[in-house]
């Protein structure tokens, strides 16, 4: 297996990236920079919104597998952003010029956006696709659109939803990290939707679940999530309770949002029926967390 990567300078690309070493996974990476401590990995500098035929990086890579990760991901703003569209034209574009260059596997990851999360707890089969933001209907796209490229040269597509992922080198203004900020009194308390629940997944596990895909021929769509629904008051007060801090001054600004679902969680049988589970528990999770985040 040779693996060509996406998005590996993200937050879930060095996660997955970290995997594929200890793997001892033949990688080659493609983006505009080259991510940290990659020695161990080819790279072939490319800028996937640009207008150059991707047929010429499939033929350097030399990859029989796509891991393929990239996505406009700035906080706070990829919710609306039109680069959403181009991103669904470049993830086309590249499983397409993958598919005519030979390769074996397509994994693409995906998003919790794409249901509709007035069901609250999300079923690959069942439940409804039904995306409220430019994000997830664009990410409900590029999967319909990567598939149908893949069932047209007859190779498997997996297309990895992830859920609520954390650990080291997630956005410093995401819930997880301003909570760690806020209890170390490096920024205000705030208050959170207390009593919604949560899927909440270490990134270690989310690369875990996608190398299960790549390893397994799995094709179709697959929940990578926790399915471990977790309220947000019980998270502040164990992410409290693991840094000695009081949770009281962010449950007293404790709100209901309007338009925030009281469930959202997805279920995962059928990525455990691949062999995958989560190595780590939530506190385990925050624990890694913690340690890697030490100031």
């Amino acid at each position: 297996m040779r693996v060509l990567l996406t998005g590996a300078s993200g937050f879930l690309g060095r996660h997955v990236l970290d995997s594929l070493r200890r793997q001892g996974i033949e990688t080659v990476m493609l983006g505009r920079r080259r991510a940290t401590d990659s020695d161990f990995a080819d790279f072939i500098e490319a800028d996937l919104l640009s207008t150059q035929d991707p047929a010429e990086w499939i033929r350097q890579a030399r990859a029989s597998h796509l891991l393929h990760l990239a996505w406009f991901a700035e906080h706070g703003e990829y919710w609306t952003s039109p680069l959403n569209q181009r991103w669904v034209e470049a993830t086309t574009c590249l499983v397409d010029a993958f598919c005519v260059g030979g390769g074996q596997q397509v994994v693409v990851a995906g998003t919790c956006a794409e249901y509709d999360w007035a069901e609250g707890n999300c079923r690959e089969e069942g439940t409804a696709l039904n995306p409220a933001t430019v994000y997830g209907k664009a990410k409900d796209a590029a999967r319909r659109l990567a598939m149908d490229v893949c069932a047209r040269h007859q190779l498997p597509c997996a297309w990895g939803r992830v859920f609520i992922p954390f650990g080291a080198g997630e956005n410093v203004q995401r819930l997880i990290p301003s909570l760690i900020a806020a209890f170390r009194g490096t920024r205000a308390a705030f208050g959170v939707n207390a009593r919604a629940y949560r899927d909440f997944l270490h990134a270690s596990d989310v690369a875990a679940g996608f190398l299960a895909l790549l390893q397994s021929g799995a094709s179709g769509a697959y929940n990578i999530s926790s399915g471990q629904p977790v309220q947000l008051c019980d998270l502040v007060c164990e992410l409290a309770r693991l840094l000695e801090a009081d949770p009281r001054p962010v449950l007293e600004l404790a709100a209901e949002r309007p338009g925030e679902p009281p469930l959202l969680v997805g279920e995962n049988l059928k990525l455990k029926a691949l062999g995958w589970a989560p190595a780590l528990s939530l506190e385990q999770g925050l624990s890694q967390t913690l340690r890697d985040a030490r100031p």
